[in-house]
């Protein structure tokens, strides 16, 4: 197919914005999906993304659609996530696209990660088409709107385009700017095949099916196919487009987007990001696929039964294929046994991996309280870097401790700056600069004279229901948006927790010094309340650099062993308790404390 009537592009914006109806709209308009098999956020086809109203996967999707000028085009859309947990998802989607749809909310105007993700398009020489979307709304003020985008980002009035994706109003006018705007993908059809994996799947009858970008040559069913970062060569089981259920056709060429079923069984042979040929005659020149992903947080993954072991490792390689920026490796804890130390990109994308892994693959597990990954010097000279607390070399033989620190944009109204200051400066954030959106929105709007605040924030404060309070202190308008800055030193300290006179090193943190002491006591308050209570007195402490600087006792349950004596000797009853007491001070050398999950997540609400 000529690339000259091919359009590639995707759909970016901040969270509820309205991606995922205007992705429905196009369905519709181009005839795509029947009307009767139409369904809201269909596109969304994950059980949690319906649940949760939200986008977690980007999904592609090939369009057919007859211009006014009376040539029909092949328009591949990608549709992406809002959430910042899941940029790594919106950067594989802008690196197989040549324009990117803005979407701005009437009602909201421009947030943290509109911010976020047209810089991002703009970083990768998308040509961005600006859609002011959700003007039926009531408070919608769609030319104000207009004003703060065009100062922000240089467009121009005439470029600015306005619907409502929820009424079908401006749809059309959105598709034809496609047209016109977008300019065609690059490549030839006749040079060797080049694909780029921006993302895959698992299928147990086809392997591995990856979805693929096509920059040069054209894939056929059956050929010989090689992934240049393995070398792994195999046959194309199938090969189809996305319309927007997997379709087989004949081929795929250059500029299109569909995807391979390579049959592949290994999920290591074929990576996100990775470079396909063919076998034959391969291309010597690989594209450059992703940036190393960096996780964000880190969490202990454990599974309830010892012998669901192999079974949550398949779970997890499993969902790696599908979610790329997913990161584990094997590890043992005294307290819970064999599990993994996964890395994430932030606490909803581990949310949602608990949920899919609980959900689909019907595994009872544990999980432990997130944290950063801390950079440790020695006294040698030798820089560490670890994900775990309970990693930490002893006190004696660390020079110093590096936490990350991030650069946080914060888009607020104007009335609420002070609080948000005051939480921000209790969470150690350092001031940076702030630049007002003059004329965001009219007077009566909440959103009038709105705010861009921008802070250097440690990462660790950011886990402790940052984001939640950041709602609170803003009345639920206030939006954020991070990003990784660099590693600084600071005075930190490993906080341990005893449970029974034995530590559990999944309750460990690293907090600052100065907040330590006062940690530790509501910590071990809180875990009080949580352990269940046994036969035996439970001692809860919490020690810094071994010295224990706070106690709570969870007090045994007392069994009346004299109450069916009825008079008699004084000493019958003394003989019972000091034989009741013996038998608990047995259990409390052998017995086993259980801990709950929720005390691993407390410290989430520290």
């Amino acid at each position: 197919m000529d690339t000259q009537f091919i359009r590639n592009f995707c759909i970016i914006a901040h969270i509820d914005h309205g991606k995922s109806t205007l992705a429905d709209r196009f369905l519709e308009v181009t005839g795509t999906v029947r009307p009767k098999d139409m369904k809201e956020q269909f596109l969304d086809q994950m059980e949690l993304e319906r649940e949760r109203g939200i986008t977690i996967k980007g999904k592609a999707v090939t369009l057919n659609y007859l211009h006014h000028n009376g040539e029909k085009y092949l328009m591949n859309l990608i549709d992406t996530p809002g959430h910042v947990d899941f940029s790594y998802e919106v950067s594989r989607a802008l690196a197989a696209c040549e324009s990117a749809i803005l979407v701005v909310d009437a009602t909201q105007g421009v947030q943290a990660q509109t911010i976020a993700t047209t810089m991002l398009a703009l970083n990768n020489n998308l040509t961005i088409i600006p859609v002011i979307n959700k003007i039926d709304m009531p408070q919608a003020q769609p030319h104000l709107v207009g004003e703060v985008v065009s100062q922000m980002f240089g467009f121009s009035e005439d470029e600015i385009l306005h619907a409502s994706a929820k009424n079908g109003v401006g749809i059309k006018e959105i598709l034809n700017a496609i047209v016109e705007r977008t300019p065609p993908p690059p490549g030839d059809s006749t040079k060797p095949l080049r694909a780029l994996v921006f993302d895959s799947t698992y299928n147990s009858y086809k392997g591995i099916v990856a979805y693929t970008r096509i920059f040069d040559g054209t894939m056929t069913t059956g050929s010989k196919i090689s992934l240049m970062s393995t070398d792994k060569v195999t046959d194309s089981l199938e090969v189809g487009i996305f319309n927007p259920k997997p379709v087989s056709v004949n081929k795929l060429e250059a500029g299109q987007v569909g995807y391979i079923a390579t049959g592949l069984k290994e999920v290591k042979e074929c990576r996100v990001g990775d470079t396909i040929t063919t076998a034959d005659t391969p291309t010597t020149d690989a594209l450059p696929g992703y940036q190393p992903l960096k996780p964000m947080v880190f969490a202990g993954i454990y599974p309830a039964d010892g012998q669901d072991y192999q079974e949550l490792r398949s779970a997890l390689e499993k969902l790696q294929l599908n979610d790329a920026s997913l990161l584990f490796d094997p590890e043992n804890s005294p307290a819970l046994g064999f599990g993994f130390r996964c890395g994430f990109l932030g606490l909803l994308h581990m949310e949602i991996v608990q949920e899919r892994i609980e959900r689909e693959y019907g595994l009872d597990i544990v999980i432990t309280a997130p944290s950063v990954a801390y950079q440790v010097l020695l006294t040698t000279g030798e820089l560490l870097e670890l994900d775990s607390p309970s990693k930490l070399p002893p006190n004696q033989s660390i020079a110093e401790i590096q936490e990350p620190w991030l650069d946080v944009t914060i888009v607020t109204p104007q009335q609420f700056i002070g609080g948000i200051m005051e939480l921000m400066s209790s969470r150690r954030g350092e001031f940076q600069e702030m630049e007002y959106l003059q004329g965001a929105l009219s007077a009566s709007s909440p959103n009038k004279d709105r705010v861009v605040i921008k802070y250097f924030l440690p990462l660790a404060e950011l886990l402790a229901e940052l984001y939640d309070q950041l709602k609170s202190h803003s009345q639920g308008y206030a939006s954020m948006d991070y990003s990784f800055k660099e590693y600084r030193s600071g005075p930190l300290s490993k906080l341990d927790i005893l449970v029974n006179g034995t530590p559990v090193d999944a309750l460990s943190v690293i907090v600052h010094r100065e907040q330590a002491s006062n940690f530790g006591r509501s910590l071990v308050g809180r875990l009080k309340a949580l352990i269940p209570r046994q036969l035996f007195d439970i001692p809860i402490q919490a020690a810094i650099n071994g010295r224990v600087t706070s106690r709570e006792t969870v007090k045994a349950v007392r069994k009346d062993v004299i109450a069916k004596c009825y008079g008699g000797d004084v000493t019958r009853k003394r003989k019972l308790l000091e034989r009741q007491k013996e038998g608990k001070k047995r259990l409390k050398k052998i017995g086993n404390v259980e801990i709950p999950q929720e005390a691993f997540m407390t410290l989430l609400k520290m």
